[in-house]
């Protein structure tokens, strides 16, 4: 008897055990995916782990389905990698195999229910089985979705059940491959025909019909150049008629034929690399010496330094040498950009991944990378591109390192993307560049302690000056009366000067919608979303109360829900406000806005930045999506519409987040020639932070942020692991999260936190309360994550508290 060990996609934390013949197991594969039937009826997609002869204890062993790979479709690194994000994340290896492989690999079974011909007894059915064996009597076969239909009803599996029993219908799994190629028709001769001696034979033919003749004589005009003809060119270029084109088929002079194409090609314009400066130069220098003792360096660059034609030198050295390099982003408008100014490089070797490709597009990626095409030897992509198949890597690039968005909050692994790129290039034997102005105080840490290397690009490129940064007290503004909506005289000014000088202006407000909060009045209640504890925001242009956290929308009302009054009004402001105040105070300017409503489609990026790019945008209103590496030469002006929001968030990086956020906004001005100017708006113009940020101290910063840490012991001195419990009931929630306190402080003692209940307690209708487990620099992670393991068992073994969703999150950073 032969067996594997396959990984099916779901949150289980052990692998399970399949029986194979003698024949399958001479041809599977560790890596290959194989169908398999789990519980009564669904078939998974499961990942072949192992191929064995020890037969599974405490069940009998199924049969496999059908077997879906000719050859591996995840590579051995791969599976080492996954089993790390598994253990080292506390989640299951089902869960990184789900998240790490597009979904169009994961096949769905969707059941079929057909009808049983020899059955007759119409008597005995219930009034719903009859109604599905009536609509079976018109349709061959019926979908569950279908029957949900038909019935009006969520739970048919009873009824499907008792029809099963009473042999009235058969029920069929169908495996459907989601993926589908891209196919080019193409046009050639028949074989009759395919010789040039016989051209004027078939013109002679062809002399009565007119429309005919031209498309024969447009191929050959296209043979001239070509070896193969698009049906497309024949129609584009010499107009001819997909009824000219039949014809000629069924008349037996022409034929299609297809050839699979990917979806994405970049074209390589393989230009010459610009020449570094004398400090990139040297930099570049220090990071190849770098590289000979160390796997990961750290390059502290300021903004508009050129860190990224440093990137693009190292990059072609590694693919001259046949080498594959990622390159990581934290943002997909960054990606955007840089597509542009890669491809112009290396775009025979570009390959882009990230979730604004469709499904079929990322396949191909994937496939591309498997089988070392050269036109995926360096991969473009955000976090979910560490997934993919490499197998000779040598470059990872991790740019703008700091940013928040490389950590995966929901769903499990929550992984963060830099620590774990850094674990797959060490499995690869590669080196790791982490790139980045306001580098995190983790990795500022490191690269002081000598665990990275650490080099410096204090000059921008071009040797033009930082900008100058202005602080703004509004608070003083608003005495004097010398505000206009939410713009001091100062920044109204300054964007005049811009707009007079043809330049361009970013302002940055880290709210979407219109206003945060619709307040009454009269009775000072605002509405509230119903199934997560936040207030809705004002939406303006669909009139419109949305929720940010579930998707929940309604009509903006005319009155109060709770007295009636007619009196609403609006607190707080998002980019929707200050794109609309804009409007009215700059008439003629072109205002655009980026934020998640405006970005929502697959170009929705690039349409935005290639028309600020072309001067059709002259001041660009935007969230945090503008702070991260973009370049534009021609804004001189960046206005930060209110500081003190990042700075009061109740939140241990708060203070580090905003430094960062500020500086990299700031960096987006006088990127080319002139300095840039920034003006930050806040009511407290004295605050640490804000003086830190208006003279670059990064430095004064990190100091005083790591005596800070080290006060109330958290990263990079003591490491922490978020627990959060949730449940729609508060009060079963209670019990259990009590509970748990006990059981955490008993172990952990002081460096267990909570239960404590968060700012936003209630999301999608669960209520959530969280604990923090701090661990000592000198106490064993391994022995930490066993301990909180085994109360986690504990916990869900008691009936009571089963219900409560139990999330470990690890290095919530």
């Amino acid at each position: 008897m032969y067996f594997i060990n396959v990984i099916l996609p779901i949150p289980l934390q052990k692998l399970f055990t399949y029986k194979i013949t003698e024949a399958e197991s001479e041809f599977l594969k560790k890596g290959m995916r194989v169908a398999v039937e789990f519980g009564k009826s669904k078939i998974y997609t499961a990942l072949v782990f192992s191929i064995h002869k020890e037969a599974p204890v405490g069940y009998e062993a199924k049969d496999i389905y059908q077997i879906l790979d000719e050859k591996p479709l995840v590579n051995e690194i791969q599976l080492q990698h996954w089993e790390w994000i598994a253990k080292y994340y506390m989640c299951s290896l089902g869960e990184v195999f789900r998240s790490a492989l597009p979904s169009a690999f994961l096949l769905e079974s969707e059941t079929t229910i057909l009808l049983n011909t020899s059955f007759k007894n119409e008597d005995t059915l219930s009034e719903d089985e009859f109604l599905i064996f009536e609509a079976l009597q018109f349709q061959s076969q019926l979908s569950v979705n279908q029957i949900m239909e038909i019935l009006g009803k969520k739970t048919v599996f009873p009824i499907i059940k008792d029809l099963i029993e009473k042999e009235v219908i058969v029920v069929k799994e169908h495996i459907y491959e989601q993926y589908k190629p891209k196919l080019v028709k193409y046009i050639q001769f028949t074989q009759k025909w395919n010789d040039s001696e016989k051209l004027s034979e078939l013109l002679e033919m062809l002399s009565r019909a007119k429309k005919q003749r031209e498309i024969i004589l447009a191929y050959f005009q296209l043979k001239a150049t070509k070896n193969e003809i698009k049906v497309i060119e024949l129609q584009e270029d010499f107009g001819a008629s997909s009824a000219g084109l039949k014809s000629l088929v069924d008349k037996g002079i022409l034929e299609y034929y297809y050839i699979q194409t990917d979806r994405i090609h970049f074209d390589g314009k393989s230009q010459e690399i610009k020449k570094l400066t004398t400090s990139q130069t040297t930099a570049f220098k220090a990071i190849k010496s770098n590289f000979k003792t160390k796997q990961t360096v750290l390059l502290k660059g300021i903004t508009s330094s050129g860190k990224t034609e440093i990137y693009v030198k190292l990059i072609k050295e590694l693919l001259q040498n046949k080498k594959q390099v990622l390159y990581l982003l934290p943002e997909i408008a960054l990606t955007t950009q840089l597509i542009e100014r890669l491809q112009f490089y290396f775009g025979e070797y570009l390959s882009v991944f990230h979730s604004k490709y469709s499904m079929n597009e990322r396949v191909e990626v994937w496939n591309n990378v498997l089988e070392k095409k050269q036109k995926a030897q360096l991969i473009l992509g955000a976090r979910s591109s560490l997934f993919l198949p490499y197998s000779n890597l040598g470059l990872i690039i991790v740019d703008e390192e700091h940013e928040p968005s490389f950590k995966q909050f929901d769903p499990a692994p929550r992984y963060h993307a830099r620590d774990a790129a850094i674990v797959l290039a060490n499995k690869h034997n590669a080196k790791v560049l982490l790139g980045s102005a306001t580098p995190s105080i983790e990795t500022f840490y490191n690269a002081t302690q000598g665990k990275y290397g650490l080099v410096e690009l204090n000059e921008r490129f071009g040797k033009v000056l930082l900008p100058e940064i202005f602080l703004v007290d509004i608070k003083e503004k608003h005495r004097k009366k010398r505000m206009k909506g939410h713009f001091s005289d100062d920044l109204i000014l300054q964007i005049e000067d811009a707009l007079k000088n043809r330049e361009q202006v970013i302002l940055f407000q880290n709210r979407r919608g219109f206003a945060p909060i619709v307040e009454c009045e009269t009775c000072g209640e605002s509405p509230q979303c119903p199934n997560c504890d936040v207030s809705l925001t004002y939406h303006s242009l669909k009139n419109e109360l949305r929720c940010h956290y579930c998707g929940y929308k309604q009509a903006m009302p005319h009155n109060c829900f709770a007295c009636g009054s007619e009196k609403l009004n609006t607190k707080g402001f998002g980019t929707e406000q200050v794109e609309q105040e804009l409007q009215q105070l700059f008439e003629n300017a072109n205002i655009g806005r980026m934020d998640l409503d405006t970005t929502r489609g697959k170009y929705g990026y690039q349409k935005i930045l290639g028309k600020f790019k072309n001067h059709e945008i002259d001041i660009l209103v935007g969230t945090q999506m503008l702070s991260k590496g973009l370049d534009f030469e021609n804004v001189s002006l960046v206005g930060v519409m209110n500081a003190d929001a990042m700075l009061n968030f109740p939140d241990f990086r708060a203070h580090e987040r905003s430094y960062q956020l500020m500086v990299q906004v700031a960096g987006r001005a006088g990127r080319a020639k002139k300095r840039g100017k920034v003006i930050i708006q806040t009511f407290n113009p004295y605050h640490q932070i804000l003086q830190q940020v208006s003279t670059h101290s990064f430095e004064e910063m990190y100091k005083e942020q790591l005596n800070e840490r080290w006060q109330y012991k958290y990263p990079p001195y003591y490491r922490i692991i978020k627990v959060i419990v949730k449940h729609k009931n508060y009060t079963t929630l209670d019990e259990g999260a009590q509970w748990l306190g006990k059981s955490f402080n008993n172990i952990f003692k002081e460096n267990a936190l909570g239960p404590a209940i968060p700012s936003i307690s209630k999301i999608r209708n669960l209520y959530i309360q969280q604990f923090i487990i701090k661990i000592p620099p000198k106490q064993s992670i391994t022995k930490t994550k066993d301990a909180i393991l085994k109360v986690k068992n504990t916990f869900q073994a008691i009936r009571n508290f089963r219900p409560i969703k139990f999330i470990i999150d690890v290095d919530n950073y």
